[in-house]
């Protein structure tokens, strides 16, 4: 796990040139994200908790997809399965954009977008994680934080960026405005990815001397880090799958600038405090992100202001920013080098089940209880997540 095989060059520089990939799949992930819960909710009719399945199955499929991608990455090397990511990216947005166009008929709309998120689920598993472990091998495993960091940079920051841009295509005339827009440039994108992907040399799977271990070993090495992870994953389950129904509900303007800002900040401390991550250990920045994640989700239960809400999602941007990192560096390393790919697929699911489940039971808390109960519920999750992380600290010392 050397970087001596690679360019000359900085590791940054190395990460960069290939993170571009994943920075593609995930501007497509955030594209509806301002738009998708309006749609089903109000466009076709269906309750809050179908439009917060309807978001979260996307993790769901990424849950599902992450023992394969790990499997895949160890075995046959990361590019191939970057390429299967780009492929099925593309094919969700087709889906995306028919789902718009049969609008008309809820229930085929329904069924269309459900299937398109199952495929950008796969896409964003296969993707992510390829482009993870491809960035090691070509940075060195000294530098795991750097692609790791780098690679949550692009992920939350294309996110940042696709949501204000599908908001306003969401905006345009028919028969190209909604969803229809949004699945065009859903397609453009993986594609302009799969032109360029071929002039990147790939790299070697590395040989093992011993049997490749379990996906089940790889989840209970991973399993206190993981754990932490998801209790402050929940958080920005409620700000992805809600946020902009919240805004919708209450008559407000500006829902995609609030996701763009929980995308802004996210990207700008991990971009400048990652650094704190091998300075003061991963545990600690744990603590204080989940901490500041818990204060924003508060600070939208309790002021239900426009600015308020978004202080709250700025917060919770913050705090979530470096939770992955922080104690992936530690997953990841578990599991020995010739493994890291099952290592970080087993870390992950961790992610995608926390914030599948909560569009289903935030929904429903919703529906229940209001928006102000579900803030409340995600930011005592953050506090669990810190009671978690303090016994990780404990055993780790």
């Amino acid at each position: 796990m050397t970087a001596q095989d690679t360019p000359a060059g900085s590791p940054t520089k190395r990460v960069l040139a290939v993170v571009l990939f994943n920075l593609l799949v995930y501007i497509v992930i955030g594209l509806p994200n301002a738009v998708l819960t309006i749609f089903v909710h109000q466009g076709l009719g269906y309750s809050t908790t179908v439009a917060g399945i309807t978001f979260s199955l996307q993790y769901f499929a990424t849950f599902a997809a992450r023992p394969s991608a790990g499997r895949l990455v160890d075995r046959i090397g990361p590019k191939p399965v970057v390429i299967g990511g780009l492929v099925t990216c593309l094919l969700s947005g087709l889906l995306i954009a028919g789902s718009g166009l049969l609008a008309a008929t809820p229930l085929l709309s329904l069924g269309v977008l459900l299937l398109s998120r199952l495929l950008l689920g796969w896409a964003e598993s296969w993707a992510a994680t390829g482009v993870i472990v491809w960035n090691i091998r070509r940075a060195g495993a000294e530098n795991t934080a750097i692609a790791i960091s780098w690679n949550g940079i692009c992920s939350y920051g294309g996110i940042a960026l696709g949501a204000p841009i599908g908001a306003k295509l969401s905006m345009l005339a028919a028969p190209y405005g909604g969803l229809v827009s949004v699945g065009i440039l859903s397609v453009a994108l993986p594609l302009f990815g799969l032109a360029i992907i071929g002039f990147y040399p790939a790299v070697k799977p590395i040989p093992s001397t011993s049997q490749p271990i379990p996906f089940s070993r790889a989840l209970r090495l991973v399993l206190p880090h993981g754990s932490a992870l998801a209790a402050g994953s929940i958080g920005f389950g409620a700000i992805s799958s809600f946020l902009a129904l919240y805004y919708s509900v209450l008559h407000w303007q500006g829902a995609a600038t609030a996701l763009a800002v929980f995308g802004f900040t996210f990207v700008v401390i991990r971009f400048f405090f990652a650094s704190q991550i091998a300075k003061r250990g991963g545990v600690f920045v744990a603590i204080v992100s989940l901490l500041v994640e818990a204060l924003g989700l508060a600070t939208l239960c309790v002021f239900q202001t426009p600015s308020a809400a978004l202080l709250g999602a700025a917060l919770t941007g913050a705090g979530f920013s470096l939770l992955f990192p922080a104690l992936g560096v530690l997953a990841v390393n578990s599991a020995g080098p010739e493994n890291r790919g099952a290592a970080l697929g087993a870390y992950s699911i961790f992610i995608d089940l926390a914030i599948a489940c909560s569009g289903l039971f935030l929904g429903q808390v919703i529906e229940f209880a209001g928006y102000r109960t579900m803030f409340a519920t995600t930011a005592i999750c953050c506090l669990v997540g810190v009671l978690i992380s303090r016994s990780l600290g404990r055993r780790t010392a």
